[in-house]
């Protein structure tokens, strides 16, 4: 049987704009401990932990006197290196995961690839009204772009349909969870890809 190490990170980010502290497990499913400041973005991420049977631990100081952009932005950006770093050298992953729930009306679906190329694709959102959470709705792609950069992977967001903003926003970040499940599954010890190793 393959003995496999633990899969943690403990990553911080500190600007005259945000203070980040964060640590993520990626095979410990536990009441996650999220206080950004913004609760749109506590409820998402909690969602999307909760789906990936993940841990995370997260506290975000930021400029909310202004608006949430920076502490959103970046709490995607240390999110996807502590994603990165928890990952190691990515022996035995499935590498690739897929995940479609719907809320109520709505359902988006979710594609990744832990390659080690970042990119976002970010379609359907001509679905979701202006504001969410009292914030402008570009915000969240914003998010997912942060994330994918600094996680070093390939993510396909396309809400399908829906009419609430909040659904849709829960449909993708279940469906992110659900995808991350899959994608970090340990299986063997085989690198998945035919040149023989990851970007």
């Amino acid at each position: 049987m393959t003995e496999y190490p633990e899969r943690t990170a403990t990553c911080s980010r500190s600007s005259a704009e945000t203070d980040i502290r964060m640590r993520l497990d990626l095979d410990r499913a536990e009441k996650n401990t999220i206080h950004t400041g913004y609760g749109m973005l506590d409820h998402m991420l909690d969602l999307t932990m909760f789906w990936a049977g993940m841990h995370l631990d997260l506290t975000c100081t930021g400029d909310l006197h202004i608006d949430a952009h920076h502490s959103v932005e970046d709490t995607g950006l240390v999110l996807g290196k502590a994603l990165l770093d928890a990952l190691g050298d990515r022996v035995g992953i499935a590498r690739v995961g897929y995940g479609r729930v719907p809320m109520d009306e709505a359902l988006a679906e979710v594609t990744l690839d832990l390659s080690g190329r970042p990119w976002l694709e970010w379609r359907g959102d001509d679905l979701l009204p202006p504001l969410l959470g009292g914030e402008e709705k570009d915000l969240w792609r914003e998010f997912y772009k942060a994330l994918a950069t600094s996680g070093r992977f390939n993510l396909h967001i396309n809400f399908c349909y829906g009419k609430n903003g909040h659904h849709l926003l829960e449909s993708a970040a279940k469906g992110l969870g659900l995808a991350l499940a899959q994608a970090v599954r340990r299986r063997g010890d085989a690198i998945r890809s035919t040149k023989g190793g990851l970007d």
